[in-house]
């Protein structure tokens, strides 16, 4: 087990720099610069600029010094924001996207569960109906959709939670949150369904039933584990992907996170901004993905991580 998690480590080390590679070249393909927009600079102004923040040194000159500061730990500064630390941006702005992925992530999974295993225990009752269809709702319609719907009945008609903003203390998460849930709920219902199913026709739960276990045992010590593995699959990039900031959401809401940071960077080509965000994301898809291939383990005894080898 030790050897393989070194050698995964190694691989997303690897991985990352492949991601920040091409992350700064194509950054560089992009047609004008963070400041050739400023059209109230002389030449003599934008020259001065450029060599302040190096951009006027030739490409690998530049691909370099990116890299021997990656190295270091230095993601740069941005050239919108004040010339302010790209690390302590991220940081600054990391508590609304966490909170707002961490709720979604809860609620979402925790209730897609419990639909999905209603379901695969009903099935073709109309609890097994209802399920479904709310999966297939939250699968085929968008989480910004859910979010002006939202926004419309909860803020607007009924005045119950703020529009907008991130200002009234945990009413302002609760929209978003909602919002964001709705992929996460329908995704864990359909698997947990799908896979409790096929689950409780194997061999094992009917000699489990024959010596005497009970509904209870039978769904969550028997079935539920082993159907709980190709969700544990799905959920590591979508944890991190939501625990990273979404950005639709966090636009529509005003919210303060890294994915309306994102967004905004991309507007005004910040290329500090850019290519720190994805290496961020980067980072936390790939540890995620690291951590579920751990919990495989964990979750079935069937699978063993031995000496490095699967």
């Amino acid at each position: 087990m030790t050897k393989y998690i070194i050698r995964r480590v190694f691989y997303m080390f690897i991985t990352l720099f492949l991601i920040a590679t091409a992350t700064f070249f194509l950054m560089k393909t992009l047609p004008g610069s963070p400041i050739s927009s400023a059209s109230k600079l002389s030449p003599d102004q934008l020259a001065i600029v450029e060599a302040k923040y190096g951009l006027d040194e030739p490409l690998p000159v530049q691909y370099g010094k990116y890299m021997l500061n990656l190295a270091q730990g230095d993601l740069g500064n941005s050239f919108y924001f004040k010339g302010a630390s790209v690390t302590d941006l991220i940081i600054s702005r990391l508590g609304p996207s966490l909170i707002l992925g961490a709720q979604a992530m809860i609620l979402g999974v925790s209730i897609g569960i419990i639909l999905g295993m209603i379901a695969a225990l009903r099935q073709n009752s109309i609890w097994d109906y209802g399920s479904t269809f709310l999966a297939i709702l939250g699968i085929s319609i968008p989480s910004f959709v859910f979010a002006s719907f939202l926004q419309y009945w909860f803020a607007v008609q009924w005045e119950i939670l703020p529009v907008a903003l991130w200002d009234d203390g945990w009413k302002s998460s609760v929209l978003p949150s909602i919002a964001l849930a709705m992929g996460p709920l329908a995704i864990s219902a359909r698997f947990i369904r799908t896979e409790m199913i096929e689950v409780l026709s194997s061999d094992y739960i009917t000699l489990a039933k024959s010596k005497g276990a009970n509904g209870f045992e039978v769904a969550f010590k028997h079935a539920f584990r082993n159907a709980i593995i190709p969700l544990v699959t799905v959920m590591g990039p979508l944890t991190a992907g939501l625990l990273t900031g979404s950005l639709v959401i966090e636009q529509i809401f005003a919210i303060p996170g890294i994915g309306e940071q994102f967004v905004k960077s991309i507007m005004v080509n910040d290329f500090s901004i850019i290519m720190g965000t994805t290496l961020f994301f980067s980072v936390f898809l790939i540890f995620m993905i690291l951590l579920v291939d751990i919990l495989y383990g964990i979750i079935d005894p069937r699978i063993r991580l031995s000496g490095g080898d699967s």
